[in-house]
């Protein structure tokens, strides 16, 4: 079966601001009904990349198809534009009602009123904004105004929307809302999306694929969950979550079981390698367990260490715990645990982690598996 051509296509992508070269993107494409995430902290080039894609922002050089057809000319990009849809940061309505912001793209392309009418209380319906209908959009809150834009986004039945951390501004409660209607409409939709965010969380949860850009270039990307669980470097690890990163020497190799040696102590974990090599082990903290008494005969972890409670920081629904157990290591913990323990700065502690749960990044060339 013949392979179906992306939705969208870059190559060989730069933008240049201020005689700097701020993104530099040799390839990236769009598949359609897929929705990509674009991650990274400030400053790594996630907005300029999509307002690149918006044709909103000169490249430097690259080529840039849709349906395989060139955008660069400006008579191409118009007509481009017209078959997208983008959603801001802040909210950009118009000084009239909800109703008419909605309707605005439809009005724009001349469709007939009752078409209009059809699609817009489609939309708001879709957003929950029906008893909103006829409000000013100067009267709405910051979760109103930006279910007002997603409504007109979606209203124009756009081949492509992009948004640029709609949900950035808005409280968790309105903004998990959000979420779940914007994932709702893009998977009834079949649209195909393109969002950046700093939400991990958010990304796992909207997204096909994620893309991580650092410094203006994509780092890595692939599936939510395998960028999460086997970044490729170690900043993408620390980027995504994974708190406890370690310097270590492989000490020893049998039957696909590597043992590693990390300040002093011995570390087990699953994978390949040779003595002496020198590696880098990430762990995420959901996935070390803390015990008041020794678990080594009730828990399959491999690893287990006694370990001092440092300090414990509140994190909402959980809480981080930093312990020393000879190189440092941290832990998430719900409430109702950190109270079953009775953790506090100074308890003694034991902390496991599973062979199966270290992710090894190498350091240097790859080594000869043993």
């Amino acid at each position: 079966m013949r392979e179906k051509p992306p939705l969208f296509e870059v190559s060989d992508l730069t933008v240049v601001r201020g005689g700097v070269r701020v993104l530099e993107v040799p390839a990236f494409t769009l598949q359609e009904n897929e929705t990509v995430a674009l991650v990274g902290p400030n400053g790594s080039g996630k907005s300029t990349l999509l307002l690149t894609l918006a044709s909103l922002l000169p490249p430097a050089t690259g080529r840039i198809l849709f349906r395989r057809e060139p955008i660069g000319s400006s008579t191409a990009a118009l007509a481009y534009r017209r078959r997208l849809a983008m959603v801001f940061q802040e909210p950009l309505l118009f000084d009239a009602t909800v109703y008419n912001n909605v309707a605005a793209g439809l009005k724009i392309r001349k469709l007939p009123r009752a078409e209009i009418r059809e699609r817009v209380m489609a939309c708001l319906e879709r957003f929950n904004i029906v008893h909103l209908a006829e409000r000013s959009a100067r009267k709405l809150s910051g979760g109103e105004a930006q279910r007002t834009s997603l409504a007109r986004a979606f209203a124009t039945r756009p081949e492509l929307i992009l948004l640029d951390e709609p949900f950035v501004a808005l409280d968790p409660p309105t903004r998990q809302a959000l979420t779940d209607d914007l994932e709702r409409a893009l998977r009834e939709s079949g649209t195909a999306a393109v969002i950046t965010t700093h939400d991990q969380l958010e990304a796992l949860r909207l997204a096909d694929r994620m893309v991580v850009l650092q410094a203006g270039r994509i780092v890595q990307e692939g599936p939510p969950a395998e960028v999460m669980h086997r970044p490729a470097t170690e900043f993408v690890a620390g980027f995504v979550g994974m708190e406890n990163i370690l310097t270590g020497t492989v000490h020893s190799c049998a039957d696909g079981l590597l043992t590693l040696e990390v300040s002093g102590r011995e570390v087990d974990i699953v994978g390949a390698g040779a003595p002496g090599e020198q590696v880098v082990v990430c762990i995420r903290p959901e996935h070390v367990l803390l015990a008041t008494r020794d678990p080594n005969h009730s828990t399959s972890a491999r690893n287990v260490f006694p370990a001092t409670v440092e300090r414990i920081v509140p994190q909402g629904l959980y809480h981080k715990v930093y312990l020393a157990c000879g190189f440092p290591l941290v832990a998430n913990v719900t409430s109702q645990s950190l109270a079953s323990l009775a953790l506090h700065p100074g308890s003694e502690v034991f902390a496991s982690f599973k062979a199966t749960a270290v992710h090894l990044l190498r350091k240097g060339q790859a080594a000869t598996s043993c």
